[in-house]
């Protein structure tokens, strides 16, 4: 199952995607102000374009894994989302999704030699989805 996963900011949102088989994870780009109708429509076009089954996105959880201010945001962007694809869209914890991507050693996140926006939104969205894919795959 190809998934695509958000890593949701209110002016940059980054974009990863699974290969086919759902095994491994690459940044894809970085969509600007993903919540207008504008990126709406710009994430619209990713789904149908890279034929995801699936979107996930990263929900920032408290450090104690309450919803804050900044999950409510993110909530409200999914619901928008929802209306706008025609595919599942599901959460996944992202606490500590972008340092994590940063401090990662050994591992190369390669973003997709056909954009010229990827950059640590999308890496960040990346490790996301690595993190989606093992979680999953440690559940079956």
């Amino acid at each position: 199952m190809k998934i695509l996963a958000l890593d949701y900011g209110s002016a940059r949102t980054g974009v990863a995607v699974s290969d086919p088989t759902g095994t491994l994870a690459r940044p894809l780009c970085t969509v600007e102000r993903a919540d207008t109708d504008d990126g709406l429509r710009r994430l619209r076009e990713l789904v149908h374009d890279e034929r995801a089954e699936l979107i996930v996105v990263g929900l920032p959880l408290t450090l104690r894994g309450e919803v804050g201010a900044q999950a409510e945001e993110t909530n409200r962007f999914v619901e928008r989302l929802r209306a706008v694809v025609d595919v599942p869209v599901e959460t996944f914890d992202e606490r500590f999704t972008t340092t994590l991507a940063k401090r990662r050693l050994g591992v190369r996140l390669e973003p997709d030699p056909k954009s010229v926006s990827v950059g640590d939104d999308a890496r960040a969205a990346a490790h996301l989805l690595s993190s989606y894919l093992e979680r999953s795959g440690s559940r079956t």
